[in-house]
């Protein structure tokens, strides 16, 4: 089944829009280059459950002041700890008192990276970085964003109801499941609904763009893009016309298309890797064969180191390069 957009339209800031019972569709702004995130309103009764928040920004909370009175909030649903999807968690709840739920990985790492602690810090990160390569221009321009995970938080809720994988949560009338993944964050909980024949996604399926998936300073050798590979590859178990809610693009059709197109995508780009290694190189010289397109700002580098490192740990968990030491810098070498 290829991938079908069954709603054109976008909804409103501060409105919302129904895309299946019981199920409404909020479009947020955002201050990147990505400029919007998709959160969701479950009915819950007499009043609503939350799916994700947005970022603690005035613009931000003026849309949810024309909301909440029309949906009151029983509870919000975080699908993971980047702060468009929990921003706004700690606000939301002194506001009306809505409780977090949110898996334990997502909520101990929001609070590690907030307070920077340990190799959650920003020093852990650019120490990594730099261990790949990474220009000391580059590097100072991300050293000056200091903690801009924290800027766009409102708080972090004091407690929080554990969500675990396969967790079956009652919304209203409806049951939905938790299906975690990882490799885009630590513990990603989806939500399916069988009775709506609907999944959403968080950021772990997108339509038109690919999730970042990167290697990160408290897990430096893992293999984070293994492990998102595998978890969206446990989605094709769903019925193929799932309708997708994802927290970037437009709700969609085509589940399995899109996994497909999704495996297909990093294995292209594991073999322009492969095919570029003509020497040793580090993570740093081999980004731009992955980001083709100039890199503007701190964030989008951030991103794009994290995601190289993860796709030469992928290639190094293969068995297809070596990564080499060499006074402090790695190196990655092809084996074969």
């Amino acid at each position: 089944m290829p991938i079908k957009y069954p709603f054109e339209q976008l909804p409103e800031a501060g409105a919302a829009q129904e895309v299946a019972e019981g199920v409404r569709w909020v479009r947020m702004p955002l201050p990147f280059a990505l400029d919007h995130i998709n959160l969701w309103l479950i009915r819950d009764g007499s009043l609503w459950t939350a799916v994700d928040t947005g970022v603690a920004l005035d613009n931000v909370k003026d849309c949810w002041r024309q909301l909440l009175p029309v949906y009151p909030l029983a509870r919000q649903i975080v699908t993971h700890c980047h702060p468009d999807h929990l921003g706004l968690s700690g606000w939301l709840e002194s506001e009306v008192g809505a409780p977090l739920w949110i898996t334990q990985g997502e909520y101990l790492s929001a609070q590690m990276v907030c307070e920077q602690i340990g190799s959650y810090g920003l020093p852990a990160m650019l120490a990594l970085f730099r261990s790949h390569g990474l220009d000391e221009e580059r590097a100072a321009a991300l050293e000056q964003r200091g903690n801009a995970y924290k800027r766009v938080l409102s708080g972090i809720p004091a407690t929080y109801q554990r969500l675990f994988d396969g967790t079956r949560i009652l919304i209203g009338e409806h049951e939905w499941r938790v299906i975690a993944g990882y490799g885009h964050s630590p513990e990603h909980a989806a939500l399916h609904c069988a009775d709506l024949n609907v999944l959403i996604s968080g950021d772990m399926l997108l339509p038109r763009i690919t999730t970042n998936v990167s290697a990160v300073a408290s897990n430096p050798d893992g293999n984070p893009l293994g492990l998102f590979l595998d978890s969206i590859s446990r989605s094709k178990e769903l019925p193929r016309d799932t309708l997708v809610l994802p927290s970037h693009g437009k709700p969609f059709r085509g589940l399995h298309a899109r996994i497909d197109a999704l495996e297909k995508h990093h294995q292209a780009r594991l073999e322009d890797l492969l095919a570029a290694i003509r020497q040793p190189s580090t993570a740093n010289e081999l980004m731009p064969v992955l980001f083709t397109r100039p890199l503007t700002d701190a964030h989008q580098v951030m991103f794009a180191m994290g995601e190289t490192i993860a796709h030469l740990n992928y290639l190094e968990h293969s068995q297809r390069v070596d990564c080499i030491d060499e006074n402090g810098i790695k190196r990655f070498v092809k084996l074969h």
